[in-house]
């Protein structure tokens, strides 16, 4: 029986509000950038898919001060028509994204969340974001219902590195078959569980057709872990 269920966070139990191309589109604008919104989107997703790269499943050593200046080089690769994007630029982003009001639950969210605890399951959440995801889940009593947030730039080793779950497996005092990772990312959530010895889930919202197994909303994980 799966005695903890932990979440991946953005893309699956949180969302950016506005969307994160809009917001980078704006400030750019802001700060003197001329690019339009979807070449914005196109870059950003770009330049955040290159600072991700590792070899297999490895992933290189991670901290706070080393994931800031990760999204400095992401903001000025993105903007490289605004003269010191990684300066004033880079830090209203930072900010921007650092606020609760700034991250809204999927629908799917709350009452999934609320019936799994009725239910006994220990519940945490995962994620590659960093320091600035702790004010966010303390602000939303529906993530309050998690017990932990292991978060890469804490463990100093991001998902998909076994390092980062070894970690979590470690402080849940849990078997790792016990534990069942839900994500909606392939490779950092899904093969990096399964690779640990996690049970795993896809979280694809998107609908992608596909062989695996998988969730199209979080309320079906009730059924799933009821089986």
């Amino acid at each position: 029986m799966t005695m903890a269920i932990v979440f991946d966070a953005v893309g699956t139990l949180l969302r950016a509000d506005p969307p994160v191309a809009d917001v980078y589109h704006l400030a750019g604008w802001q700060h003197g950038s001329q690019l339009g919104r979807d070449e914005v989107g196109r870059r950003m997703r770009a330049a955040f898919a290159a600072s991700e790269a590792g070899e297999g499943l490895v992933r290189e050593a991670t901290s706070e001060s080393l994931e800031r200046e990760r999204w400095r080089r992401i903001v000025a690769s993105v903007f490289d028509d605004v003269p010191d994007a990684g300066g004033p630029l880079f830090r209203t982003l930072w900010q921007h994204f650092a606020q609760p009001q700034s991250w809204r639950l999927f629908d799917d969210v709350a009452a999934t969340l609320a019936e799994l605890a009725e239910r006994g399951f220990r519940l945490a959440i995962a994620s590659n974001f960093d320091r600035r995801l702790r004010a966010i889940v303390a602000a939303d009593p529906t993530l309050r219902r998690c017990e932990r947030s292991f978060i890469s730039s804490e463990i100093g080793f991001p998902k998909p590195d076994s390092r980062f779950f070894a970690a979590a497996a470690a402080q849940l005092d849990l078997p790792t078959d016990q534990i069942l990772l839900v994500g909606d990312d392939w490779t950092n959530d899904i093969l990096g569980a399964r690779a640990a010895g996690w049970q795993a889930l896809w979280l694809d919202r998107k609908a992608v057709q596909t062989t695996e197994p998988s969730l199209h909303s979080l309320a079906e994980l009730l059924a799933m872990v009821e089986r």
